[in-house]
């Protein structure tokens, strides 16, 4: 491993400084990625700005919106009932991550800065509308989280700048979600395909709202904008899942790799598609009532 400076701020204020002094400096969560990157000589380092003791970063609020400090762990995500309960997608992909003990050092920040596409938060946030709070020592400025990946590997993130936090609006009343993922091992394995789906039903059980989003398919997680556009206005039968699942899998890109064919990796997204639908609106009819 190369030489490098490590920054250890106690205070968000001291953290923006030394970013502001060493712009070059990569914001250090829990590491799991990183740190493994840096020793494989795969992400040339030249500080590392620790968020360990910045309490800011390690916030977690339920006040109506939901709002997850960058440094908040998978492990307190996937265990907290009110986001077990309102924001279900995103509790099923933190608890796939890794293992007990990666889970507990792993954070949503780090997760979603690694910009994998199969990152396995990364498709629940984004049916849920989740917004990205970026800071620099002159200020803040908020995207929606489908704008914050470019590729794999790179977000929008300039010199200077860093996730503070994760904004999660409120689902409405009567609103289930789900997340779930192909793996070729049951644990400590990376999504070879991944869908998430949020919807909100009205007062007589026809879906009022619907979103999709698809994981390790393209060179970032991606919506499935026009396979969730067939669903408003619509009670989820058989024949209409199975026509959302097939637009879903012909809107996917994905490659051929080592892990799977791009045409597995598309019958997966029309399987996972259905599953995840069905488990939504079975979550939403139970808030239902």
């Amino acid at each position: 491993m190369n030489r490098f400076d490590y920054l250890a701020p106690t205070s968000l204020a001291e953290a923006l400084a030394m970013l502001s002094d060493r712009p070059e400096a990569f914001p250090l969560a829990g590491g799991t990625d990183l740190l493994v990157q840096i020793k494989e000589h795969r992400r040339p380092v030249e500080a590392l700005l620790s968020l360990k003791r910045v309490s800011e970063m390690h916030q977690l609020s339920l006040n109506g919106t939901l709002v997850l400090g960058t440094a908040v762990s998978l492990a307190q995500i996937a265990a907290e009932q009110q986001i077990r309960q309102n924001y279900a997608a995103l509790a099923d992909g933190a608890a796939l991550i890794g293992s007990v003990q990666i889970r507990s050092m792993a954070t949503v920040g780090g997760n979603l800065c690694n910009a994998s596409p199969s990152a396995d938060t990364a498709p629940p946030l984004l049916v849920l509308q989740a917004q990205a709070v970026i800071t620099t020592a002159e200020g803040e400025r908020t995207v929606p989280l489908a704008e914050f990946f470019l590729g794999p590997g790179r977000t929008i993130l300039q010199p200077g700048e860093m996730l503070k936090e994760i904004v999660v609006p409120q689902p409405p009343a009567r609103s289930g979600s789900c997340y779930l993922r192909h793996t070729p091992r049951a644990a400590m394995d990376i999504a070879v395909v991944g869908v998430a789906a949020a919807i909100s039903l009205d007062a007589e059980g026809i879906i009022a709202e619907a979103r999709l989003a698809l994981g390790a398919v393209a060179p970032t997680p991606m919506r499935a904008a026009a396979a969730e556009a067939l669903l408003p206005g619509q009670r989820l039968t058989g024949e209409l899942l199975a026509e959302v699942g097939h637009v879903a899998a012909q809107e996917a890109r994905p490659i051929d790799d080592l892990r799977a064919s791009a045409d597995y990796r598309r019958h997966l997204v029309n399987v996972l598609t259905q599953r995840v639908l069905s488990q939504a609106l079975a979550r939403a009819a139970s808030q239902q009532g």
